[in-house]
C-alpha cells in the first residue's frame, strides 16, 4: 500500500513532519474564520458580528460530529494500515464515507428546522440580533454534508500518513472563502447571509478537491458507486470509537454555550468582545490540537505494528513540541494584543474587554497544551472515553465557577476569561494520572491479533 508509515524512523521528526501540515491547515482555517469576522465587523457592523459569534457554539457542535466520527473511522484505518492489511483499510474507509455523508444530510435537516428555537431559547440570543443569528446558521446548515464529506476524506488520508494533502485543500478553501467574503459581504453587502454562503461554497470545494486527490493518488482508496460496501460491524465500531470523541467536543460546545449565556447577560458589547476573543483564542490551541491529531495516527499505526515502546517515546517528544509551540504563540498574543484587536473595529469598551480576555487565555492555554496531546494517544488505542471524561470534568469546573463568581465583587465578569484556569488544572491532573497508570495499553495486543 502506498502511504506514509509512522512505524519507522525518528519519532520527533515524524511527529513534526506530520503535525506541521495539520498545524498549518488549522492556521489557515482560523485565518479565514478571522477574515470572516474582520470583514463582517467592518462592512456589516457590530450587530452582525455578534450574530455570527452567538451561533459559533452551534457551528462547533456540527463540526464536533464531523470531526469526531471521522476520527473514529480514522483510528480503525490507521491500525489496519499499520498492520499492512489493505482489504480492511478499504472496507473501513468505504463504510466510513457512507456513514459520514448520511450523518451530514441528517444534521443539515435538523439544523435548518431547529435554528430558531435553539437561538431563541437555548443560548438566549439578544432580540436585536436574533433574526441575523438564525439566518446565518440556517444557511450554514445547508452545507453540512460537505463539511462531513471533507472531514471523513481528510481523516482517511491522515490515517495512512498523508497529512500534507489536507493543507493544500484548506489553502484553496481559505483563499476562496476570503474572496467570496469580500465579494458577498463587502461588495454586494449581503451581511451574515453572504458570510455563511461563502463558508458553504468553500466547504464544497474542499470536499471535491479531497475526493479527486484520493482517487488519483491512492488506487486502493479509489471508489466508484458500485465499489462502495457497507458493513454494519465497521459502522458500529466507527460510531463506538468516534462517539466519545464527538461527545468530548460536544461537551466543550455545550459548556461554551452555557458560558456564552453568561456572556450575553453582560450585554451586546461584551458579546462582541468575547466573539473576537474566542476567535483569537483558537490560535493558541492550534499546536496542542495538531499534536493530538498527530499522536492519534502515530499511536494507531504503531499499535497495529505492535510497537508500544515507540508510542511512549513519541508521547514524550510530542509533549515538548506542543508546549514549546504554545509558548511561542502565547507570547506573540501577549505582546501584540492591542494591534490584533484593532483589526476587528470594536468599540473602545469592547476592545478593552477583549484585551483582558487575551492576556488571560495566553497564560491558561499553556496548561491546556500540557495534556491535550495525550488525548491522541488514548484515541489511537480506542480509549476514547477517557478524553471525554476529562473534557466533561474540565468544562463542568469552568461552568460552575463562572456562574458562582460572575456576580461576585472579587472577579465579576472577569471570571469569563479566567474560568479556564480551574478547568485546565483539573483536566490535566486526570489525564496524566490515567497515562501513568498505563491502562490505555490494554487494547494493544488485541488490536494486533485482530489485524
Amino acid at each position: 500500500m502506498k502511504g506514509k508509515a509512522m512505524t519507522r524512523g525518528t519519532p520527533w521528526k515524524q511527529i513534526l513532519n506530520f503535525a506541521f501540515p495539520i498545524l498549518a491547515g488549522a492556521l489557515l482555517q482560523q485565518l479565514y474564520n478571522t477574515a470572516d469576522t474582520v470583514i463582517v465587523g467592518n462592512f456589516s457592523g457590530e450587530n452582525a458580528l455578534a450574530a455570527v459569534g452567538t451561533t459559533g457554539t452551534f457551528v462547533f457542535l456540527s463540526l464536533a460530529a464531523a470531526i469526531g466520527f471521522s476520527a473514529g473511522n480514522g483510528v480503525l484505518v490507521a491500525q489496519f494500515f499499520g498492520a499492512e492489511n489493505e482489504l480492511q483499510v478499504r472496507k473501513n474507509a468505504s463504510t466510513g464515507i457512507l456513514l459520514l455523508l448520511g450523518l451530514g444530510l441528517l444534521l443539515s435537516f435538523l439544523g435548518i428546522l431547529l435554528a430558531y428555537p435553539a437561538c431563541r431559547y437555548l443560548i438566549a440570543v439578544p432580540e436585536k440580533i436574533l433574526d441575523l443569528s438564525v439566518l446565518y446558521f440556517r444557511i450554514y446548515a445547508l452545507g453540512l454534508v460537505f463539511l462531513f464529506g471533507y472531514n471523513i476524506l481528510a481523516s482517511i488520508l491522515r490515517s495512512i500518513g498523508d497529512s500534507a494533502a489536507t493543507l493544500y485543500f484548506l489553502l484553496i478553501s481559505s483563499v476562496l472563502n476570503i474572496l467570496l467574503d469580500l465579494l458577498l459581504v463587502a461588495v454586494f453587502r449581503q451581511g451574515v447571509a453572504g458570510a455563511a454562503a461563502a463558508t458553504v461554497i468553500s466547504q464544497a470545494v474542499s470536499m471535491a478537491a479531497a475526493w479527486y486527490y484520493m482517487d488519483r493518488k491512492y488506487p486502493f482508496l479509489r471508489f466508484r458507486l458500485h465499489d462502495f460496501t457497507w458493513e454494519n460491524r465497521i459502522a458500529a465500531e466507527t460510531l463506538r470509537v468516534g462517539f466519545p470523541i464527538t461527545v468530548q467536543m460536544v461537551v466543550v460546545s455545550l459548556g461554551l454555550t452555557l458560558i456564552m449565556r453568561a456572556v450575553n447577560g453582560f450585554g451586546a458589547v461584551m458579546t462582541a468582545s468575547f466573539t473576537v476573543g474566542q476567535r483569537i483564542e483558537m490560535y493558541l490551541r492550534l499546536p496542542c490540537n495538531a499534536l493530538q491529531a498527530t499522536l492519534a495516527t502515530y499511536t494507531g499505526q504503531n499499535i497495529g505494528a505492535g510497537k508500544m515502546n515507540r508510542v511512549r517515546l513519541g508521547v514524550r517528544q510530542g509533549e515538548i513540541i506542543s508546549i514549546g509551540l504554545t509558548l511561542l504563540i502565547s507570547g506573540t498574543v501577549w505582546l501584540f494584543a492591542p494591534e490584533i484587536i484593532r483589526l476587528f473595529a470594536l468599540s473602545s469598551q469592547a476592545a478593552a474587554y477583549c484585551h483582558a480576555h487575551l492576556r488571560a487565555v495566553a497564560l491558561t492555554n499553556i496548561l491546556l497544551a500540557s495534556y491535550i496531546p495525550l488525548f491522541g494517544v488514548f484515541q489511537g488505542t480506542k480509549h476514547t472515553s477517557v478524553p471525554t471524561f476529562v473534557a466533561l470534568t474540565a468544562l463542568s469546573a469552568r461552568v460552575i465557577v463562572t456562574y458562582l463568581l460572575k456576580d461576585s465583587p472579587f472577579l465579576g465578569y472577569r471570571i469569563i476569561w479566567w474560568n479556564s484556569l480551574f478547568g485546565y488544572c483539573l483536566g490535566g491532573s486526570i489525564a496524566w494520572t490515567y497515562y501513568f497508570s498505563r491502562r490505555w495499553q490494554r487494547n494493544a495486543s488485541a488490536v494486533r491479533n485482530r489485524s
